[in-house]
């Protein structure tokens, strides 16, 4: 097993992860259309699908989740690759001549239909440290430009840690079970704050904690591409958003996502069961969240 102790260790194996999933839609060899990307794997992870035990496309984990078949209708053909935990696009209230930045932005899903809310008059600005995801998005821009008569979105190589954008540039910031990929979450919320035009708004997906992991469980390869080991309390979570100088800082637990996991016998979460202390339950320790926040307005000067 890989160390994943250093930073620079931890992005090797969320990159080397990724890149696979990029490559064939799938992570650890499972085979069909599904997936075992950010918790999302063969089972039904994110509720819905086929019943206990039954294998979820990536049209059915982003169905379960909220995104509405009209959005996920219009996308490019590998757009969608089921990694999501949630719907940022729907959180965030997007509105025409809005700028976004989705970071992590994966095979585009998130982007392309951010695209089609902000219209003509706004852009949309993903970042993913992974050019095997970078070339799948960017794949799907002619589709989205023919499909929309927009082009508005565009898709950079860099790291949620030193974004690619400059100070005080976009209105939105939305991810989707990426922050807990990420070996220095305090910074990624120190870059959110700095991107933000002053009154702009954060809206986030992820997976957090609600007590801290079995160590066997954090030292798990395949949890933390699962964007489980990574994963942080929700206290944490809520000051560093703080501590970045965000406020109207809100989080909303979603319990039964978790409980979807667990019913319909996800592989990885199975694993991850089994190293609990007994008489444990997964939903005793994961959950997923929706965050939401705001950057201070700037303060009118007098006289």
């Amino acid at each position: 097993m890989s160390d994943t102790k250093t930073p620079e260790a931890v992005r090797d194996t969320v990159r080397t992860g990724y890149a696979a999933i990029a490559k064939t839609g799938v992570w650890s060899g499972v085979d069909s259309n599904t997936n075992t990307g950010c918790g999302c794997s063969p089972g039904g992870c994110c509720g819905g699908g086929g019943g206990a035990g039954a294998p979820m496309t990536a049209e059915d984990v982003t169905a379960a989740i909220g995104y509405a078949q009209s959005d996920l209708a219009a996308l490019p053909d590998g757009a969608n690759l089921g990694l999501s935990c949630g719907n940022p696009t729907a959180l965030a209230l997007l509105k025409p001549g809005e700028a976004v930045l989705d970071l992590g932005s994966g095979a585009g899903l998130d982007c392309f239909i951010a695209g089609s809310k902000v219209g003509d008059n706004g852009r949309v600005i993903g970042v993913d440290m992974t050019p095997e995801m970078l070339s799948r998005a960017r794949a799907g821009l002619a589709h989205y430009r023919s499909a929309s008569r927009l082009d508005n979105v565009e898709f950079r190589l860099g790291e949620i840690e030193h974004l690619p954008v400059a100070d005080g540039s976009v209105d939105v910031v939305i991810s989707n079970c990426v922050l807990n990929l990420s070996p220095d979450k305090e910074r990624v919320w120190r870059e959110i704050a700095r991107v933000l035009k002053p009154g702009g708004r954060v809206a986030i997906s992820d997976l957090a904690l609600l007590r801290p992991l079995p160590e066997e469980v954090r030292a798990s390869v395949e949890a933390l591409v699962g964007c489980v080991a990574g994963a942080t309390l929700t206290g944490v979570m809520e000051n560093m958003a703080r501590s970045a100088g965000l406020i109207d800082v809100r989080i909303e637990r979603k319990t039964s996502y978790i409980d979807a996991m667990t019913d319909a016998q996800d592989p990885l979460y199975k694993d991850i069961i089994a190293k609990l202390p007994p008489g444990s339950h997964i939903g005793d320790f994961i959950t997923s969240v929706d965050l939401v926040a705001t950057k201070p307005a700037s303060k009118i000067k007098c006289c």
